[in-house]
């Protein structure tokens, strides 16, 4: 159970955090069970500890457990999370609310990973990716600027492909089979500067949501990182909540 593939192209740390993350849920650990010490997983796994502190790090982010210093690391209790339950484009987002979208390709090619971008999709440094950068457009007006990157290993081709008036995850499922089963996002204000402000048709200083999405496939990899900047007098998020009635 307490295994990893070293020689697998997916992270060390990733690879921990994913095994670490699983047994958590299958209950192996409970709430407030404390895990091992970072050393003791470094021997276990037989990496570096600063390679099970990358896990420990994410595995806290993500809410799964909590770090107490000086006691150790502890299973977190189940987080109530509030947020949209739907996994969608902006291109079926746009059609849901009557809206016509489109896009328009302000770059896509393959690129060589950031170290960030890298990151994001547990991938090694250096490794290939697709980038897709568009002005997303609702009714021919520009709704936002979105930048995507996917590993390419897993896409084939897909820099060939014109993504004008397409929905990335229409061409990921329909030719490549590929499909997010969850994601996690994070959403941020922030303000336009002149350049941004010139490609979405606002001033410069005006309000802007941002957002960053990393998607997975069902096996736990990640499929797509994408950072987005949504017009802050235009676009808006809407969460439909229910409260549960006992009987």
């Amino acid at each position: 159970m307490f295994t990893i593939d070293k020689n697998a192209p997916i992270p060390l740390y990733h690879q921990i955090k994913e095994l670490l993350k699983r047994q958590i849920e299958e209950g192996v650990y409970k709430p407030n069970d404390r895990l091992l010490a970072e050393s003791e997983l470094a021997a276990r796994f037989r990496v570096s500890k600063i390679t099970v502190r990358q896990a420990l790090r994410e595995l806290a982010e993500m809410g799964y457990v909590r770090r107490e210093q000086g006691r150790g690391t502890f299973v977190a209790e189940p987080r109530l999370d509030q947020g949209p339950r739907e996994l969608t484009s902006f291109t079926e987002e746009m059609r849901k609310r009557g809206y016509t979208p489109g896009s328009t390709v302000l770059e896509a090619a393959l690129r060589e990973a950031s170290e960030e971008v890298a990151f994001k999709l547990a991938l090694a440094a250096g490794a290939t990716v697709f980038m897709l950068r568009r002005l997303r457009l609702a009714d021919n007006e520009p709704m936002g600027l979105q930048t995507a990157w996917l590993p390419a290993d897993l896409l084939p081709g897909i820099e060939r492909v014109c993504f004008e008036n397409v929905s990335l995850y229409e061409v990921l499922q329909k030719t490549y089979g590929l499909y997010a089963v969850s994601a996690r996002e994070t959403h941020f204000a922030t303000v336009a500067d002149a350049d941004l402000g010139r490609v979405l048709g606002i001033p410069p200083g005006a309000p802007v949501m941002a957002c960053e999405r990393v998607s997975f496939l069902p096996g736990g990899r990640p499929l797509e990182y994408v950072s987005s900047i949504m017009r802050g007098d235009r676009y808006r998020i809407v969460l439909e909540l229910t409260r549960y009635v006992p009987a």
